[in-house]
């Protein structure tokens, strides 16, 4: 059986937990949370799993689903010690240099670190026509206009002026810029946006788009490549996960396929 290290217990890893419990081929075995939360977190825990507050040397496999600051915290130390990691806070590989931290510490632990592709679909065929050479990937992501908050006290103010001007009512472009400043201006809606870049042409060369429509109710995510190999377009509606509206089912689908994909005989 594959046991599983997880880095978080948010919503995305009590999910993963839960729909893991009765697999007869992978199971998580720990949970990696800060010191002070250990208690409250086994006490939410399936029999079996361990509450722990940094990755057992004998981790087989780590699964981070925390944010950025677990991939320095904890992916990285893995990651050099031999660990074989998987991460879903794609976005973060938008600070520049994490992305080549992140390889190098591979490099030297002998393993691999996968970035998982989460929210969007389309990444392997992306990834694939990148061999062949691609001229052109834009990625377009439409929300409703409280769905878009940036940290950045500009950009919230470019961004109230922009749905203001288009009457409150109609489609409105808050950002049009690089797959780098989008994911610093809007980090909680950067991973889509960062697994598209990072599968193609780089953060700094992917077009963004980001509009705030108030005829959507679900996240809208769109991608145009264009390259050697012909032309793809790809449209998304995700669904929220049940457990969390805020966090997008296909999330933890698509962290359960690459678990599942581990111990299974025969992959897709």
């Amino acid at each position: 059986m594959l046991q599983v290290t997880l880095i978080g217990y948010g919503a995305v890893g009590q999910a993963i937990t839960a729909r893991l419990h009765a697999n007869a081929r992978v199971c998580v075995s720990h949970v990696v949370v800060r010191a002070a939360k250990l208690a409250s977190v086994q006490a939410l825990l399936p029999g079996g799993v361990q509450a722990v507050s940094s990755v057992p040397a004998n981790a087989q496999l780590v699964l981070e689903c925390a944010g950025h600051e677990a991939l320095n915290a904890h992916v990285v130390p893995a990651l050099q010690a031999g660990v074989q990691c998987a991460v879903l806070s794609v976005g973060a590989l938008a600070e520049a240099g994490l992305a080549a931290q992140l390889e190098q510490a591979a490099k030297q632990g002998g393993t691999q670190v996968h970035l998982l592709a989460g929210a969007i679909g389309g990444i392997e065929a992306l990834a694939a026509a990148k061999l062949a050479g691609l001229t052109h990937v834009a990625y377009t992501g439409r929300k409703p206009p409280s769905a878009w908050s940036s940290p950045d006290t500009l950009q919230a103010s470019r961004q109230k002026a922009a749905i203001a001007a288009a009457g409150g009512n109609q489609l409105a472009v808050i950002l049009e810029s690089s797959a780098r400043e989008a994911a610093r201006l809007y980090p909680k809606n950067a991973n889509v946006a960062a697994t598209v870049a990072l599968a193609g042409l780089g953060l700094d060369a992917t077009v963004v788009r980001l509009l705030a429509d108030p005829s959507v109710a679900e996240n809208v995510h769109e991608i145009l490549a264009q390259g050697a190999f012909g032309e793809m377009r790809l449209e998304m509606r995700g669904k929220p996960l049940a457990e969390n509206p805020k966090t997008s089912a296909l999330t933890v689908l698509s962290a359960l396929r690459f678990l599942h994909n581990r111990a299974a005989n025969l992959t897709i």
